[in-house]
């Protein structure tokens, strides 16, 4: 059984990357899809706000269809579709062509972001150890891959989908092949738990603070994705080349994080680890709304990373705690705040900037995502659990099924 976990987890995180590199990808040649289709400015926000809202509602479907089907099928088929809207947005020509490929890669990618994190608390739960970091830190590796791909598509003029094909062909079938490997877990033994009820379902009122955490973390992180470049570059004074770099400093940071998060985990518990995340985000905002210069405001940047890595990959393990017989749902429920706070987070600063400032818009996503701190008690191991004495407090997140390694 050792060798079959193992399986699953390299599996579950070659998913997490090639989703990650396909993400970057597409937003990262944002500007380039905008110009193949003409389209205005006044019409663009509207294409971009489709996406997430689209993907909410995959997500939501995810829970229904995850009663009769397997997440790993569900997996399986909705990651090629995925990929295959990305290729349909480079090569198409027509606005409505775009608007069907991006209909398909919403709706897709919701069911996708649903089952991946579904099949990675379960299989936490299978290896009774905090491994849901590593998964993100995956996912983190393909953006900065796929980013990279994006930059050398765009300095060599390339077609979109001349930039697209390429990574298709690869991953495509790589992912296909891999998904043999995913393991579906089972529910946790009934349990005397407070998230689920007799029937095993979720209470909202219980993972309402998850919810808010989920979407203060994605406002903060769609702030640096949206804003960190023009606020280097028209704030903070740097050149147009010094201000792209932020956002790839905070992709490496975020990766590093991740890559150690599971480590600090299983040695101080998850709520340290969520309330060190918060206060290094939280600091990092504060020293981007005060830096007096585009290096400290870059040293902000770095922070961010580091902070705000560890929130979301921890946020879906404390649902799988919380709801230990219904975790599939719980996370389908909690990753339509992903979207929320992507799509609340740039138009607030932006909103925010226009009217007051832009240093102080950045104080806004600092105090959001401080309210994190009330909830750290969420992220408890001993919140849910998954019965029977099975929790290793503060060298575990999640409770030790039957394998547990």
């Amino acid at each position: 059984m050792t060798d079959v976990l193992r399986r699953g987890r390299a599996s579950l995180a070659f998913s997490f990357f090639a989703q990650g590199a396909t993400f970057a990808l597409l937003v990262t040649r944002i500007p380039a899809i905008q110009d193949r289709y003409g389209i205005s400015d006044a019409l663009l926000p509207v294409f971009l706000a489709a996406v997430p809202v689209l993907a909410g509602v995959g997500s939501v479907t995810t829970e229904q269809v995850v009663k009769r089907v397997r997440p790993s099928r569900l997996l399986r088929w909705s990651q090629p579709v995925v990929l295959l809207a990305l290729l349909g947005a480079g090569a198409g020509g027509r606005i409505a062509e775009l608007a069907l490929s991006l209909g398909a890669f919403g709706l897709a990618v919701g069911a996708l972001d649903a089952s991946m994190n579904m099949l990675g608390v379960s299989l936490q739960r299978s290896y009774g150890r905090s491994i849901m970091l590593s998964f993100h830190a995956a996912y983190s590796l393909g953006g900065i891959l796929g980013a990279s791909l994006a930059w050398v598509g765009a300095h060599w003029h390339l077609a979109l989908w001349v930039s697209y094909l390429p990574v298709v062909v690869v991953l495509l079938p790589a992912t296909f092949v891999g998904s043999r490997w995913y393991i579906d877990g089972d529910p946790a033994p009934e349990a005397e738990t407070p998230g689920a009820d007799a029937g095993g379902g979720v209470v909202f009122k219980l993972l309402l603070p998850l919810c808010l955490v989920m979407t203060f973390a994605y406002i903060g992180d769609s702030t640096v994705s949206n804003w960190s470049a023009k606020y280097l570059k028209d704030v903070l004074g740097s050149s147009e080349q010094l201000a792209t770099v932020p956002y790839n400093v905070y992709m490496v940071t975020t990766l590093l994080g991740r890559a150690i998060g599971d480590l600090g985990v299983r040695r101080f518990g998850a709520v340290a680890v969520v309330r060190l995340g918060t206060l290094v985000a939280a600091g990092g905002f504060a020293v981007v709304a005060s830096a007096p210069g585009a290096w400290v405001g870059m040293l902000g940047f770095t922070m961010l990373g580091l902070g705000l890595c560890v929130l979301v990959p921890q946020t879906f393990a404390a649902a799988g705690r919380l709801f230990p017989r219904a975790s599939d749902a719980a996370v389908a429920r909690l990753n339509i705040f992903n979207y929320v706070g992507f799509l609340v987070g740039s138009p607030l600063v932006g909103a925010l900037g226009d009217a007051w400032s832009y240093r102080g818009a950045m104080l806004v996503p600092m105090v959001l995502v401080l309210v994190t701190l009330v909830y750290a008690r969420s992220f408890a191991v001993g919140q849910g659990g998954y019965g029977g004495g099975h929790e290793r407090p503060r060298t575990a997140d999640v409770g030790r099924g039957s394998n547990g390694l």
